[in-house]
């Protein structure tokens, strides 16, 4: 017999779903600053390795 009422567990599945989301986003935004960060460490190394060698 189904249940009377509104549906049980919407709003903390909303809650968790929201929270999951804001959490991957912060993850792939993280990763994403440190490989920029990465590629000019290299760069500028580079640039550095090439004057110091003309």
């Amino acid at each position: 017999m189904p249940k009377k009422g509104k549906a049980k567990n919407t709003k903390n599945k909303a809650k968790h779903s929201k929270l999951m989301e804001r959490k991957i986003n912060k993850v792939k935004l993280e990763k994403q600053l440190t490989k920029t960060r990465l590629k000019a460490i290299i760069k500028k190394a580079n640039l550095e390795k090439g004057n110091d060698s003309a």
